[in-house]
């Protein structure tokens, strides 16, 4: 008689799911796409289309932390926060309120990433949208460290060298934060200050404990449902 109750609440979990999807992979391919291309438009009037193509995983990311209570406001707030001293930056030509604008937008990508990694770490179960999330958390992890690379840039001009040439462009910033998140260090971009230093050094950290973590918590939650799983408990017993 318990039959159709568990039915009920596997088919609407299964609803759920399905309505989780959609935001979480809309976010994936806007990030990818941002990220393929910013070298192609990071030139000339390019720029003012990649600022554009850049808003689009924002908008996505609000749409996606608003399902979760509480963190709609505060993306809201930073996201505006962003395009306000975005249009200022290029109004008046000012380094500083150039910075700033890095800044909202570092700490939106900070918000965001908590935010997912919350969601994620209080799934019951694994399926495509925790999948789909935990790739989101590791690209926003990289725009994070980018954004906060072209904040300081913008205060202190050349902390990062490209060569013999101090970093001028978002993609050489972008590029820098994707293979030191990834461990890689090719060494042809160096940070030349300290602080710039300590903060490629902590990037390096977080992706490598991100990756252990998110593993650990993905292969605990699957193994959880297997156990928790009447119908396999018994297929794997037999």
């Amino acid at each position: 008689m318990d039959k159709y109750p568990i039915e009920y609440a596997m088919l609407g979990l299964l609803m759920k799911t399905k309505l989780q999807l959609r935001p979480d992979l809309l976010l994936l391919i806007s990030l990818l796409l941002t990220i393929l291309l910013t070298p192609v438009l990071d030139q000339g009037w390019g720029r003012l289309m990649l600022g554009a193509v850049t808003f689009i995983p924002v908008i996505i990311s609000i749409v996606r932390v608003s399902q979760t209570k509480g963190w709609l406001w505060p993306s809201v707030l930073l996201a505006l926060g962003n395009a306000i001293f975005s249009v200022a930056g290029i109004t008046f030509r000012s380094r500083a309120l150039t910075g700033i604008r890095w800044g909202f937008l570092a700490a939106f990508f900070a918000l965001t990433a908590v935010g997912l990694f919350s969601y994620l770490r209080n799934s019951r179960f694994v399926g495509q949208a925790q999948l789909h999330t935990a790739v989101n958390i590791y690209l926003l992890l990289g725009l994070l460290w980018a954004t906060l690379y072209l904040a300081i840039d913008a205060f202190y001009p050349g902390s990062i060298q490209v060569g013999s040439h101090a970093a001028d462009r978002q993609t050489e910033f972008l590029y820098f934060s994707l293979v030191t998140l990834s461990t890689t260090g090719y060494g042809d971009v160096v940070p030349l200050t300290g602080e710039v230093r300590i903060l490629a050094a902590l990037e390096g950290v977080t992706g490598v404990l991100y990756i252990a973590i998110t593993v650990a918590l993905l292969v605990g939650r699957f193994r959880q449902e297997l156990a928790d799983s009447p119908n396999l408990t018994d297929l794997n017993s037999r």
